[in-house]
């Protein structure tokens, strides 16, 4: 998934316990990464997308994150699309990440609208996805796969786990209050300031912690097709999940700083920073 992995717990937990949560958690990015990863042409998902234009069965897992990415779509009236993946190409990020840095990939073909989500059907877990339309969940299939891993955690026996997936995060269990820090977008390594939470998710969607050239940047904004234009640089936000702290933290981004959306924490394009407080009431 392109990420580093951490997890947090007891100090006193069980090392029995700990090591079995610790093989628990691996296993289940890996084995989660090899279904939900684009860049893998034999992952499901790839199948899926190899599959447009007709319907295919998918397994419980990848038809429980197209649900949650259909239903964020209806909710955020597209502002949250999972149909950005030829969009995704067209900008050049059609590879891992640190192929798409090393050959400083610009601009491959025009851009265009993406919103096809509506012409996306799923009855059980049934997909059916129109011809030509490709389907990328990236943050939000992270964000499922680290609350799945923090359950695991759990049923491993630690009293309480804290699972970091390139800070996106998700806590459960009996856990003490955590003090996590929010990264400076204008200087990388640097800390805004830290947020204090005991439960729940967190996820961070940002314009500069995956850009490649000028205007070049992994938001895709689905009613242009191109790399998202917004006046926040970046969104902290914190849910009851990391799956809807990633929703949350993408739509808010894209929104700018009309968004209605509750973030933790966002910076502006002009330097603010914007703290427990709507977008919108603070512009």
């Amino acid at each position: 998934m392109g990420t580093s992995i951490r997890v947090l717990t007891d100090g006193a937990a069980d090392e029995r316990a700990v090591s079995s949560a610790a093989t628990a958690i691996r296993g289940t990015f890996e084995h989660e990464e090899r279904r939900f990863s684009r860049f893998r042409p034999e992952s499901e998902l790839s199948r899926v997308n190899a599959a447009s234009g007709r319907s295919i069965a998918l397994s419980p897992s990848l038809g429980a994150v197209m649900r949650l990415a259909l239903e964020a779509a209806r909710s955020t009236e597209g502002v949250f699309d999972p149909t950005v993946l030829g969009a995704m190409g067209a900008i050049g990020y059609d590879r891992d990440f640190d192929e798409v840095l090393a050959r400083a990939r610009g601009m491959l073909h025009p851009t265009s609208p993406c919103g096809r989500w509506r012409d996306v059907t799923l009855e059980g877990d049934v997909l059916r996805v129109p011809a030509g339309v490709g389907i990328d969940l990236g943050g939000i299939a992270k964000g499922w796969t680290a609350d799945l891993a923090a359950t695991r955690a759990l049923e491993a026996g630690l009293p309480w786990a804290l699972v970091n997936a390139g800070g996106d995060l998700r806590i459960v269990g009996d856990a003490p209050a955590i003090d996590v820090a929010v990264e400076d977008p204008y200087d990388r390594g640097a800390e805004l300031g830290r947020l204090s939470i005991r439960e729940g998710g967190l996820a961070t969607s940002s314009i500069r912690s995956r850009s490649w050239g000028p205007g070049l940047h992994h938001v895709i904004d689905p009613r242009t097709g191109a790399p998202a234009k917004t006046d926040v640089l970046q969104v902290t936000v914190t849910a009851p999940t990391c799956t809807e702290a990633e929703i949350r933290a993408t739509a808010a981004l894209l929104g700018g700083s009309a968004t209605a959306e509750r973030a933790a924490v966002a910076v502006t394009a002009d330097g603010r920073v914007l703290v427990g407080v709507s977008i919108a009431e603070a512009a």
